[in-house]
């Protein structure tokens, strides 16, 4: 085998250096961060996909993992010590169910706009349900209906799928598998009294797949 065939074979090595500034821009960051993103810091000899699978490795098994979510690679505590962590780490307030009915229309359907939502939901949205998301940082407008009044259109952001532990909308569930019937519409009155009721596998902080450092 040729000296060109044989550095072929073998693996790339990535320096060291590369990887912990690849590491620093990670933690740094805060939101999962995307191979356009990394290209802006590391060096233009250094290969992402190679960097990021180093710094995958060396985190393999640790508290803390490299993970895909949300378009990107983000640090996250690792699933299996999550229960012990709700313990004593204070989790973020659940979105209300009414807050949660809306993102998942938004998520299934988007784009979106507000009068389809009440439609699907049966019922009237206030402007505070999408103000609360908006807030989260879940949904952002998505341009306009080009329909009479041009109505803004609504879809999910790449926080949402980091809340959730998403890596693309295509692995959200399928609607078939969520539920048999659909649940009755929540008035738009009830906002308040609805604040914990949130189901445990819905959660807006996305703490099932291991919550985010």
């Amino acid at each position: 085998m040729s000296d060109t065939e044989t550095a072929l074979a073998e693996p790339q090595a990535v320096d060291e250096e590369t990887v912990r500034l690849a590491e620093a821009f990670v933690f740094a960051h805060g939101t999962p961060v995307s191979a356009r993103a990394f290209a802006q810091i590391l060096p233009e000899t250094a290969d992402a996909d190679l960097v990021i699978a180093a710094l995958r490795g060396r985190y393999a098994g640790r508290g803390v993992e490299l993970v895909e979510v949300g378009g990107g690679v983000q640090f996250r505590s690792a699933p299996d010590l999550a229960p012990r962590l709700r313990r004593v780490v204070e989790v973020p307030r659940r979105l209300p169910r009414v807050a949660m009915e809306t993102l998942a229309i938004i998520a299934y359907h988007q784009p979106v706009t507000r009068t389809e939502i009440e439609e699907t939901r049966g019922t009237s949205l206030s402007q505070q349900t999408l103000d609360a998301l908006l807030e989260a940082g879940l949904i952002a407008p998505k341009g306009r209906r080009e329909s009479p009044g041009r109505p803004t259109l609504w879809g999910t952001t790449p926080a949402f799928l980091a809340q959730f532990g998403l890596r693309d909308l295509r692995e959200l569930p399928r609607r078939e598998d969520l539920l048999v019937e659909p649940p009755s519409p929540v008035p738009e009155a009830e906002l308040a009294s609805v604040q914990e009721e949130a189901p445990d596998d819905a959660r807006a902080d996305g703490t099932e797949n291991g919550a985010p450092v």
